[in-house]
């Protein structure tokens, strides 16, 4: 027998070669590690690509041949992914200038003529066409698979949650729904637009002030919605939708001031139907929406570009900034007395804490809090040398003792009613000194998180122009990390949001960012098999006042969100400038004035006590 790993390749093969789901024997086909969605995070029953390959990070791509497997993911899962492949399958390292693209290794590993098979409701319109395109010059056609071929060697697929859609009040949402629509209709009227196809989760989620639990951490449902001049439209399953949902969406029999709601299956029969009803006018839709959607739009009628919603959600509301504020002091608070618990029990008492020990300690501080929903994300809690695995997350079979002498590496976040959290903290929990090498890594980190956190910049500003600032102290040793230095954050919505990031790699749909985005400043460095380090805090974009105002620009700054001491002990202060100094002993400033009366409000003595400790200035 098959080890079952094979067993699945052996199956999907047997089936790429047959007619039953495709009109033409496949050489080659490809599993993306999406939805139909395209989101990051996916329901257990999506998890296609985690099913074939085994590896069971958020992001990469498998592509399966008749006699050869790869996998494509970023440095954020290097070392995962050669722990979780098995000899079946070639990693392939995103990135790397030795690493070919998917289309390069198909084209190498083909003959003249072949057919390379996709599920176009898994792959973005975008994607679709680039791939196309290469692959053709190479010799290749890239097929539509409309039957999933992992589906049909998939025993045992779960089936697709159905729990309740909720309504997310306006006391945390800020807008209306009909105002939001308003506005986006707006926008259509600018562009002699007709109609806008809305496909990413969030954004739908956003659109209606309406949370969802169809995906692990992520409060949103499975839906499409298309809004025309004249109706807004949510393509769900209806049994999901309560009263209250209904009678929020319609309040009303007819008109504009209601949402029609259709099948969630019926999405492709409207599309169809609404691009005979445009005349004169554009159909919207984003690149990112997927080839089955977005192909049924006839090219002279498509308006291919990111739709308004992204931008609208990125940049809050003031209900949203109060919200999230709010929000993140508690969230503080909750990071606090955790570290704080694992000092005691770890660093003093010598007790043995497991990494799994640690996280679910870690959920329970923020289970307490007011507003708790769950987490935003499963908590990276990492001991010495799974520190070094970015995205490490732990299991039965890698569960150990968080060590007092080794750095221990927390990632983890919340989500609440009123904001989503994200926050990363590296300790050191022995009484002895960490060593030389680790504190001058740290101190790097720091130095550029710190760097980054003072920046002042002009509006008109995207991710990919500050982005050195925060690795510049790494490089002067020869010193780097293999992830974005920062994302955006959702508003009790997905923890990683677009349109704006801080990364080193330009992309032509990148946003520049704007005053009140949430966004992360997250450094690291990771040694592998040895230790991991990382510094990240939320901030929020706000408006700063400067001496001049070159061309009348408005120059913009950072302001933390997240307020969670930074561990002094870790810092080798000799190589610290004054400024950053400054920097530090104000920022813990401001946690004691902020998070130290919130914890006596919730009657932490003892943890405002170690906050105290913490805070203390240095220099």
């Amino acid at each position: 027998m098959l080890p079952i790993m094979a067993a699945r390749l052996n199956a999907l093969r047997k089936v790429m070669v047959g007619k039953t789901h495709s009109k033409e024997i496949l050489s080659a086909y490809i599993v993306p590690s999406g939805d139909s969605h395209q989101s990051e995070y996916i329901r257990h029953c999506d998890k296609r690509r985690q099913f074939i390959t085994g590896f069971t990070g958020s992001a990469g791509v498998a592509v399966v041949t008749n006699s050869s497997a790869a996998l494509w993911t970023d440095g954020r899962y290097w070392l995962q992914a050669e722990s979780e492949l098995d000899d079946n399958w070639v990693l392939m390292k995103q990135r790397q200038e030795s690493t070919p693209s998917e289309a390069e290794w198909l084209i190498s590993e083909l003959r003249l003529g072949d057919s390379v098979g996709a599920d176009p409701h898994l792959v973005s319109h975008s994607e679709w066409k680039k791939l196309s395109k290469e692959l053709s010059a190479g010799g290749l056609h890239l097929v539509p698979v409309w039957a999933n071929l992992v589906d049909s060697v998939w025993e045992g697929k779960p089936d697709p949650p159905d729990q309740p859609v909720s309504v997310l009040g306006i006391e945390f949402a800020g807008r209306s729904w009909r105002a939001k629509v308003a506005e986006l209709r707006s926008k259509m009227e600018s562009k002699k637009v007709g109609a806008v196809l809305i496909t990413a989760l969030d954004e739908i989620a956003w659109l209606f002030n309406l949370r969802g639990s169809d995906v692990q951490c992520n409060p949103v449902f499975c839906s499409y919605a298309l809004v025309t001049t004249t109706t807004a439209n949510l393509f769900i399953d209806s049994n999901k939708l309560t009263s209250s949902c209904l009678s929020h969406l319609q309040p009303g029999r007819e008109g504009p001031e209601r949402v029609v709601v259709h099948p969630y299956e019926n999405i492709t029969e409207e599309i169809t139907e609404t691009v005979n009803t445009l005349g004169a006018k554009k159909f919207w839709a984003s690149g990112n929406s997927s080839q089955a959607m977005v192909g049924l739009i006839p090219e002279k009628k498509l308006l291919c570009q990111p739709i308004p919603v992204t931008l609208a959600k990125a940049i809050k509301n003031d209900v949203e900034i109060n919200c999230a504020t709010s929000c993140h002091i508690r969230d503080s608070v909750a990071l606090c007395l955790y570290l704080h618990w694992l000092e005691v029990a770890v660093g003093r008492r010598g007790e043995r804490i497991t990494e799994i020990e640690g996280a679910d300690k870690l959920e329970g501080f923020r289970a307490a809090q007011k507003n708790f929903v769950g987490l935003s994300f499963d908590s990276i809690s990492s001991s010495g040398s799974h520190g070094a695995v970015i995205h490490y997350t732990p299991k039965a079979e890698t569960d150990r003792p968080i060590a007092a002498d080794e750095v221990y590496l927390i990632d983890s976040g919340g989500q609440y009613f009123d904001g989503t959290t994200d926050v990363t903290r590296s300790v050191y929990l022995a009484a002895s000194d960490p060593g030389t090498h680790v504190t001058d890594c740290f101190t790097r980190v720091f130095k550029g998180f710190c760097a980054l956190s003072r920046i002042v910049f002009p509006s008109g500003t995207k991710g990919f122009q500050i982005s050195a600032i925060a690795r510049q102290f790494l490089w002067q040793r020869g010193l780097d990390y293999a992830h974005g230095t920062g994302h955006g954050v959702g508003q009790y919505l997905n923890v990683h949001e677009g349109p704006q990031r801080i990364s080193y790699r330009a992309h032509k749909h990148d946003a520049a960012i704007e005053p009140n985005m949430i966004c992360t400043i997250e450094p690291g460095y990771y040694e592998d098999g040895v230790f991991g380090t990382r510094i990240e805090n939320c901030v929020r974009v706000v408006e700063t006042k400067t001496e001049f105002n070159f061309a009348s620009k408005k120059f913009l700054a950072f302001q933390p969100l997240t307020l969670v001491p930074i561990q002094v002990k870790l810092l080798d202060a000799s190589i610290l400038t004054s400024e950053e100094i400054d920097w530090l002993n104000n920022y813990h400033s401001n946690v004691m004035d902020t998070v130290g009366p919130e914890m006596l409000q919730q009657g932490h003595k003892e943890g405002y006590d170690w906050l105290v400790e913490q805070c203390r200035p240095i220099g």
